[in-house]
């Protein structure tokens, strides 16, 4: 199907090209019309040509090394994939399929290459979108990794909120518990065996100060701890709660596609069945 011009304008990655420019690339690219559940192309299919989303939805995903399918991304109006395959011509490493009647404009190199011979300036502007797009990718990437619980509670927590973990976590050691009872029974021995010259003899008021002072101290340290473990297991629930609705989803759309599957399979049999097969 023929491309005008004015279409390129609305798309985001050829939104800089000037008129002139767009005439030339609506000369060379064509639009295609995908049905629900068709098949654009499979990972390794040959990377000749990349896809812009006029119309429709479109999923691009991978099978990982468990042979579970991977959701990398659901291009909608606008958006654009299997660029990198179709300017590196090498195969693509994902497939893509329309989720429902899609039309996209496909691109191919040459077509590219036809539109930088005739306007080489256009290449800068393609370069500028492509960049922002980039630049989005590794904001997104920054923003998921930022999501590990740990690295945000330490990220934000303050000297004081560091020094109680570390007093709470040395507080529940063999190491404090071993080392405070050598030292209370040092304690209590010298003051036992110096009898009339002890500075706190039986029943150790001086001692009973000490300690009830450490317990008041200790107590509200460790309770901030606990608090901070509090927020890290909060956040870890939300982490979870976001995996456990993703795979909800998944597991959804996995649903949905085996009734379509069933309802293909029921066509087919009556199909078969009106012909006498």
């Amino acid at each position: 199907m023929e491309c005008k011009p004015e279409l390129l304008k609305d798309i985001p990655l050829f939104s800089l090209l000037d008129d002139e420019e767009a005439a030339v690339l609506a000369s060379q690219v064509e639009l295609r019309t995908f049905a629900p559940r068709e098949r654009i192309y499979k990972a390794g299919d040959a990377g000749a040509q990349a896809y812009v989303v006029i119309s429709g939805r479109v999923t691009v995903f991978t099978v990982d090394q468990d042979q579970q399918e991977v959701v990398i991304d659901e291009p909608g109006g606008g958006d654009f994939f299997g660029f990198a395959s179709m300017l590196e011509q090498t195969p693509h490493q994902t497939s893509a399929m329309a989720i429902e009647e899609s039309v996209c404009l496909e691109v191919s190199r040459d077509d590219i290459a036809v539109l930088l011979s005739r306007k080489p300036m256009a290449g800068m502007d393609l370069l500028t979108t492509l960049g922002r797009q980039v630049h989005a990718a590794q904001g997104l990437v920054r923003v998921r990794a930022s999501r590990n619980p740990n690295d945000l509670i330490e990220k934000e927590a303050t000297t004081g909120e560091r020094i109680a973990d570390h007093v709470a976590r040395f507080g529940g050691s063999w190491t404090f518990i071993i080392t405070f009872a050598a030292l209370l029974t040092v304690y209590t021995a010298a003051n036992i065996f110096l009898d009339r010259q002890a500075w706190d003899p039986y029943p150790f008021i001086l001692l009973n100060l000490f300690l009830s002072m450490l317990a008041a101290v200790q107590a509200p340290v460790i309770m901030m701890s606990q608090n901070r473990q509090d927020t890290k297991d909060r956040l870890r629930a939300e982490l979870d709660f976001d995996v456990n609705r993703r795979a909800e989803s998944e597991i959804q759309g996995l649903a949905q596609r085996l009734i379509v599957l069933d309802q293909k399979l029921d066509d087919v049999a009556d199909a078969l069945r009106k012909k006498g097969i």
